[in-house]
């Protein structure tokens, strides 16, 4: 039986995840932490566990393998940190990190203590992302010039963090609003698809004003190195999201609508874009559950890297310091990060 523990039960996500850990006959969520101690009663209370007083006592453990860590985004970075040097396997719920700084910070730990790592990118698993990730890397679409992606739901109309998740809707707990919430999935795709970008800029704006001036609803736009070009929309205010996905390329192009994939390749038999393609790889497990099939003992489980996780949240920075600058912006990578880490570093030095 192996034992993890739950850290942070902050996320919308973490009634999933309890349901996920509950229906695993091989897991045992041995300890649950949360700073909010009601929190941590209940979800505990859930699960079959106890309630660990201080984080220590849940890192401590030597029978804990990994933690599960579902907490502010604003508290990552400390918790993440600690589990690294603890050698715990983690899963963190997306985004990693507020920026490039600390999640480049996180990816660092992590790397150093060699301890699997997994983030809540489940777009990934898709059948139609998987399918068009395979095109691209045979050339199926030629040189990509454009790509689309969008995730939207309405969160903000329908007042999903009025109440016990309403931190996601502060920034300076979330480190985002809605662009961010569910543009980092789009985000991730792109950068699966595509590689690096060079610089971005985006647009947002607020539409209820349900949740103060936390951005609802913004539009990116990124330049590749590959010499594509992407556009990202996100938000909480949608009725309707029909249109998903596009790519386009000198050889072929595709988009998703209403779930389905209308394809089109000059290099692939069949695939006229007349009717939806449905020759589809099978989906991948839930990206919890992949974590947890690695944790087990699996050895192929397509997990995302830390590094991977960090770039990300580096990029969104970006785009938000974009929109607020009215400018393209480049992303910091981990160098940058590590020397503003030094820098501010130095000024609480002097402070003290």
């Amino acid at each position: 039986m192996i034992q993890l523990a739950l850290v942070g039960c902050a996320h919308i996500h973490t009634p999933g995840f309890v349901k996920t850990l509950k229906a695993r006959p091989d897991m045992r969520v041995k300890s649950v932490w949360d700073h909010d101690a009601e929190r941590a009663r209940k979800n505990a209370a859930e699960l079959g566990s106890r309630v660990a007083g201080r984080l220590e006592e849940v890192l401590s453990d030597g029978e804990v393998s990994a933690v599960v860590v579902c907490s502010e985004t604003n508290r990552h970075e400390e918790l993440v940190l600690a589990a690294a040097e603890a050698g715990k396997h983690m899963f963190v719920e997306k985004p990693l990190g507020m920026g490039a700084r600390d999640a480049h910070a996180m990816a660092d730990a992590i790397e150093r203590a060699g301890v699997l790592f997994q983030t809540g990118y489940a777009s990934r698993g898709s059948p139609i992302h998987l399918f068009l990730r395979e095109q691209i890397a045979s050339g199926a679409f030629g040189k990509i010039t454009r790509m689309r992606h969008s995730s939207c739901h309405s969160g903000s109309l329908g007042g999903w963090f009025d109440k016990e998740w309403r931190w996601m809707a502060d920034p300076k707990l979330a480190g985002v609003g809605a662009f961010g919430d569910l543009g980092t999935h789009s985000l991730d795709i792109m950068l699966w698809f595509l590689g690096e970008v060079e610089e971005v800029t985006a647009r947002l704006g607020v539409a209820t004003g349900r949740y103060g001036d936390c951005d609802e609803y913004g539009e990116g736009l990124l330049a590749f190195k590959s010499g594509a070009v992407g556009t990202l929309a996100a938000g909480w205010v949608d009725v309707a999201h029909p249109v998903g996905l596009i790519i386009s390329g000198t050889e072929g192009h595709a988009h998703v609508a209403g779930g389905k994939l209308f394809f089109q390749s000059n290099k692939v038999e069949g695939a006229d874009g007349s009717s939806s393609w449905e020759k589809l790889p099978p989906a991948w497990p839930h990206a919890f559950e992949l974590f947890l099939d690695a944790v087990a003992g699996r050895k192929d489980a397509p997990l995302v890297t830390a590094r991977e996780a960090a770039v990300r949240s580096a990029v969104m920075e970006a785009l938000y310091e974009g929109a607020r600058r009215r400018e393209w912006v480049r992303p910091a990578g981990p160098e940058a990060a590590r020397k503003a880490r030094g820098r501010a570093g130095r000024r609480q030095a002097r402070k003290r």
